[in-house]
């Protein structure tokens, strides 16, 4: 996705705007470091004032984060999940699971009546890649293939309400995902979920995402005592 050259009527807005576009559109990923001030004001035709005013909007608004001396970063893909990433780094992680566990029990029922071929697939390829990472003992890639083997489940809802809801929950669950997930001494299984989705049974579905979430409470649990 390009920048364009901006309008001169509410310079500011159109390039919060184009930025945010950038964003959600995934032209710049999670994560990843955005172009710099000159850059973005050569691009968009404005000035770095400019440039400088979007960027702090947008980073109040949580989908950005300046770090001093290195750049800025996008840190939420959307305001909602900006606001809800400010919300949950106050919470403690028994509550943050209590959200999760609403969600993925529900999606993992949905899921199992739900899916196609394709999503079961994707489903699969998500659980391999956490076991391998598990047995690697490769934190980070733990934690990201256990998410994306949620958000695998989620979309196999093909409910878009559910979906966006738990994309945007995503930064929270990063870190409840690292804390629940990637220290603790045993493994959390997660095939029976693929499995009873992939039979599309509902009931066993829901019974195993229950367990899975009832493993990860009592992890926690033993951790903050």
């Amino acid at each position: 996705m390009s920048l364009r050259t901006a309008q001169r009527a509410s310079l500011v807005d159109q390039v919060i705007e184009q930025l945010k576009d950038q964003i959600t559109s995934g032209s710049w990923q999670m994560h990843a470091k955005i172009p710099t001030e000159t850059v973005l004001a050569e691009q968009l035709g404005v000035g770095r004032n400019t440039v400088r005013e979007a960027v702090r909007a947008l980073t109040h608004a949580g989908l950005l984060e300046c770090r001093q001396g290195d750049g800025t970063y996008v840190r939420a893909i959307s305001e909602l999940s900006g606001a809800m990433a400010r919300r949950l780094r106050a919470a403690e992680q028994l509550e943050i699971l209590e959200v999760r566990r609403a969600l993925e029990i529900e999606a993992a029922k949905l899921a199992a009546v739900r899916r196609t071929e394709g999503d079961i697939e994707l489903i699969e390829e998500a659980l391999k890649r956490r076991d391998e990472a598990w047995a690697a003992a490769d934190t980070d890639t733990f934690v990201e293939a256990d998410l994306a083997f949620h958000i695998a489940v989620v979309e196999a809802t093909h409910n878009r309400v559910l979906i966006e809801l738990y994309k945007d929950f995503s930064a929270a669950l990063r870190a409840s995902i690292a804390a629940a997930g990637a220290p603790l001494a045993g493994h959390i299984p997660h095939d029976a979920i693929a499995r009873a989705i992939a039979d599309g049974d509902a009931t066993a579905a829901e019974r195993a995402g229950h367990a899975c979430m009832e493993h990860i409470a009592i992890a926690l649990t033993e951790q903050q005592d």
